[in-house]
């Protein structure tokens, strides 16, 4: 595998987790946002991951290394109904329907989405540090 190869697989995954941490931000800055511009509360959204063929590698008639993608979709869980009588989204019973962001559950998802990235960052570290001594040797 040449270098340009590992830097694109690197560098298309590093861009994945980089989406996954800004829609984990989303989530967190909607976590309490009862009513968005349709009149419901904020839905959470996950991030999906995908391998595709790198199309660049298939046009050089080499063997096209699988990258990485990330995609957004909502999450589907039902959103939480939180007993709130004063509040002006509440409903005649004095429940407010809250959004279905669980914030535990987001700084987890941020942890490992951060240390992934890490771990990205580092082979992209690696690889031009190969780069750098196999041009040495050739001196």
């Amino acid at each position: 595998m040449d270098i340009a190869t590992m830097l694109r697989i690197s560098g298309s995954a590093l861009g994945a987790q980089k989406r996954r941490l800004e829609v984990i931000a989303e989530n967190l800055a909607g976590a309490e946002v009862t009513r968005t511009a349709d009149g419901t509360p904020y839905r959470r959204q996950d991030v999906a991951f995908r391998s595709f063929s790198d199309q660049l590698a298939k046009a050089q008639g080499q063997d096209a290394p699988r990258l990485v993608a990330a995609t957004t979709q909502a999450d589907p869980r039902p959103f939480r109904n939180v007993y709130q009588p004063g509040h002006p989204d509440a409903d005649a019973g004095g429940y407010v329907q809250m959004p279905n962001v669980n914030v535990m559950e987001e700084m987890a998802n941020m942890i490992s989405a951060t240390r992934s990235y890490e771990a990205n960052a580092k082979v992209v570290d690696a690889t031009k540090q190969m780069t750098k001594q196999a041009m040495q040797i050739g001196q």
